[in-house]
């Protein structure tokens, strides 16, 4: 078998370029648990190579794979690329890029919003390798107190109305009579705004009681939280 200085110089090219594919090699490490954002907060979502390499060069892209085309922020060739980003982002996301050249790719996020909930991923790409993770969020935020309001006769009974506003997740709403009795009631009317808040309303006709006392609680179980209201209804 020949070991002339062609076949020398094929093979110190391919130990090169092996080396160079080595050390290129990594993987992105963050949280495993949920994140729990406050709506209104600031936070980051945190991601960083390993070994602890420079990012500079690579490109680094943060999506929320719950929105059709997911973009939130992208860096490549050491600038931000601002096209395709969803527009709830702009002007709300950031990388620690003084971090970048040792492996630090975490996103700020600021003024947290309902719409930001979901699953993230932190993808970044090498010339040769790539890997990524993904970061669930969920955001939690608790309403206003709840308003009722008296609508007047109805029905044989009196119209209460109940409404609360700027809840994430979406809430539930439920009337009880003084006793704790649980009061049937029309079907809510939910919304959901720009930003992803819930408001939720709902009517309920009630009957004279020897108190005349009811109450208008909303309530999110997935965040432990709940707020309520008592109205008193004078007696006719």
């Amino acid at each position: 078998m020949e070991s002339g200085p062609d076949s020398l110089f094929v093979t110190l090219l391919l130990l090169l370029h092996s080396s160079h594919s080595e050390s290129e090699r990594f993987e992105v490490l963050g949280p495993t648990d949920t994140i729990v954002a406050v709506a209104g907060d600031d936070i980051i979502l945190p991601c960083y190579l390993k070994p602890n390499i420079s990012a500079e060069d690579m490109t680094v892209d943060w999506l929320n794979l719950d929105f059709k085309d997911g973009r939130v922020y992208r860096y490549q060739n050491r600038k931000i690329i601002r096209e395709d980003q969803i527009p709830s982002y702009i002007g709300r996301t950031s990388l620690f890029e003084e971090e970048l050249w040792r492996g630090n790719t975490s996103l700020k996020l600021s003024r947290v919003q309902g719409t930001d909930e979901g699953h993230y991923k932190c993808f970044i790409k090498a010339k040769s390798w790539d890997h990524d993770l993904i970061i669930q969020v969920l955001v939690k935020a608790v309403g206003s107190k709840p308003v009722v309001s008296i609508v007047g006769h109805r029905e044989g009974g009196m119209g209460l109305l109940c409404e609360s506003e700027g809840w994430h997740p979406e809430p539930e709403l439920v009337w009880w009579d003084s006793k704790g009795v649980h009061l049937s009631a029309g079907p809510p009317e939910i919304h959901r705004d720009f930003k992803g808040f819930y408001t939720v309303k709902q009517h309920v006709i009630v009957q004279e009681t020897d108190t005349n006392r009811f109450t208008c609680r909303v309530q999110q179980s997935q965040i432990n939280e709940k707020l309520e209201t008592e109205v008193h209804l004078p007696s006719e």
